[in-house]
């Protein structure tokens, strides 16, 4: 584990984002972020740089394709302590982010409303925030990784206490909350696709 020094911030649900960059910032860590997320922050007065200026590559297909780059998952993935992966991202002019800040597109509540259609529906399938999550997860000890809004306060409040870093314990029950949403998800995504299979049999 590594003090965390850069952090990607896409989230669907803007409740509380601003306070948490706010803090994050505060601490000098960098921030990354996406389209309508990054407008929020720059709103609230935060300083943040945009993923596709980051990657040198531009959100395409409507946003369909916005994180979905090596020098996002190269430095999501990537172990600290693995010489051969350090090199690699130098090789690649990849930096290594320390913190992944994501809620997912509004499927579950996308799906409940009357009369909503088959393709909006499929447009509010989340592709990019779960593989971000999943790859962030997969590297938790070194990558702290956050899917609940309702973390933001503590999280803060141990980044401050920790001297800039998180505990294997927290960063561990983070990814399992990750998991464990991401099942929920593709499940009511599952559920869905079922659903309107036998409707049109």
């Amino acid at each position: 584990m590594a003090v965390i020094k850069k952090a990607i911030i896409s989230v669907s649900n803007k409740e509380g984002i601003a306070e948490f960059a706010k803090a994050l910032g505060s601490l000098g860590i960098e921030i990354l972020s996406t389209g309508g997320t990054a407008k929020a922050l720059r709103e609230a007065g935060i300083s943040v740089k945009e993923v596709s200026e980051y990657t040198g590559f531009p959100e395409m297909l409507d946003g369909r394709v916005k994180t979905l780059h090596p020098k996002i998952h190269g430095g999501l993935l990537s172990r600290r302590g693995n010489l051969r992966d350090m090199e690699e991202l130098k090789e690649h002019g990849i930096d290594t982010i320390d913190m992944v800040v994501v809620n997912l597109y509004p499927f579950e509540e996308t799906i409940s409303r009357q009369g909503v259609s088959f393709a909006e529906a499929i447009e509010n399938i989340d592709i990019g925030g779960p593989t971000m999550l999943r790859s962030a997860s997969k590297n938790f000890q070194d990558v702290a990784v956050i899917v609940d809004p309702s973390d933001y306060r503590k999280i803060i409040k141990e980044i401050k206490r920790l001297k800039g870093d998180l505990s294997y314990k927290t960063r561990l029950e983070l990814a399992k909350k990750v998991f464990k949403r991401t099942s929920r998800y593709d499940k009511a995504i599952a559920d869905y696709l079922t659903k309107v299979t036998r409707q049109k049999d």
